[in-house]
């Protein structure tokens, strides 16, 4: 079975990217992967900002990204690019962490302008972190994700679109980890 690390940049455990997560998480688990999700929020703030991936819970976070066939990197746009909170752990990070792994990029934000921070900020990162193929990637509107009592409420036409890109994602991590099966 695949492994998927979903990381979500959000610096609010009640966002609205945090809630996205979520869902994707649960839709990634039902196409049969291990679905484990990180909130950088969470992780020690001090360690994050020293760089310090000997820190436990650091670097527990940095053996699961070795581990995972696949990686979903969630953030809300802050400034035109994802927020500090991501970016101190993808600085941390080896500089091929990402090698062989299908990457899966996700911002929300509240500005159709925006969406440049999906090519000109994030992926570069992600490529630059090696990984094997960086998917097709998806901006959402904040105004078109509403917080309900037991998660999202995704306006339709997002809905479609979104879980489209995520069953696109989950296909390539399959696809990826049969290869890896095969040549070794």
């Amino acid at each position: 079975m695949t492994s998927i690390l979903v990381i979500s940049g959000s610096p609010s455990a009640t966002s609205r990217t945090a809630a996205l997560v979520e869902r994707l998480a649960d839709r990634l688990a039902q196409q049969e992967h291990r679905v484990r999700t990180v909130a950088v929020r969470e992780l020690p703030a001090e360690s994050l900002l020293a760089a310090d991936a000997a820190e436990p819970r650091i670097a527990e976070v940095v053996a699961e990204i070795a581990r995972a066939d696949g990686l979903v990197v969630a953030s809300p746009v802050y400034k035109a690019a994802y927020t500090g909170v991501l970016k101190s752990l993808l600085d941390l990070l080896p500089q091929f962490a990402f090698t062989g792994k299908v990457v899966l990029p996700l911002l929300t934000g509240g500005s159709p302008a925006h969406v440049l921070a999906l090519d000109y900020a994030l992926r570069p990162v992600l490529n630059s972190l090696g990984a094997h193929h960086v998917t097709q990637g998806y901006f959402v509107l904040d105004k078109l994700i509403q917080r309900t009592d037991t998660g999202i409420t995704l306006a339709p036409e997002v809905e479609s679109a979104l879980l489209s890109i995520v069953d696109t994602f989950s296909a390539a991590v399959h696809r990826r980890h049969g290869e890896l099966l095969a040549a070794s």
